[in-house]
């Protein structure tokens, strides 16, 4: 946890190699690259790019290690390498993480899957309780219900455990129950 809205910033290391990603470069760059280099990172994904999980992109990329984000939100960035899109693979040494794009927190809102295990890295889309916010410019309130609903509650079982960009992890068990109270609330 880094920053000072608390961001989660999760390392996904293949055991077998030893390669590793980061996920969001929020904040406090100092410890992240401390991080990074005893955790043999190669490059870092962005969920999305509002300010709080990018703070740290500037150092990383000075440090040498390549930032992905999706085109939708690359122009939030201060800078990046390459573009991520809907529906491909990442290979982390021997793992594979599947990429979803799920809009409505931001346009370019991105989760991340480690094929063959139960972890779902959400970024800002899902959290305990309920969707991101959309207040800010390019949320979509309906699109990030379609995004919930279409992309993650519909694809993955209630053993999914999804592991949000800021506060506790939860499952798809805990949380798809809800979502038609989410929709008359509104948020």
């Amino acid at each position: 946890v880094v920053g000072p809205v608390d961001n989660n910033v999760f390392v996904i290391r293949c055991t077998s190699t030893g390669d590793a990603v980061l996920i969001d470069a929020a904040n406090e760059h100092e410890r992240l690259l401390e991080l990074c280099r005893r955790l043999g990172v190669r490059t870092v994904l962005e969920t999305h790019g509002h300010w709080d999980h990018i703070q740290a992109i500037p150092a990383v990329r000075d440090a040498g290690y390549e930032v992905g984000v999706t085109a939708e939100d690359a122009a939030m960035l201060p800078s990046y390498d390459y573009l991520l899109e809907d529906d491909t693979v990442v290979e982390i040494g021997r793992l594979r993480l599947r990429t979803l794009h799920t809009p409505g927190h931001t346009p370019g809102s991105i989760s991340f899957h480690v094929e063959g295990t139960p972890l779902l890295f959400t970024g800002d889309t899902l959290f305990p309780g309920g969707p991101g916010a959309t207040q800010y410019e390019g949320g979509d309130f309906g699109t990030i219900i379609r995004s919930i609903e279409d992309r993650i509650f519909s694809k993955f079982d209630g053993s999914t455990i999804v592991l949000p960009g800021h506060g506790l992890d939860t499952t798809l068990g805990t949380e798809s129950p809800h979502l038609d109270e989410w929709i008359a609330r509104g948020w």
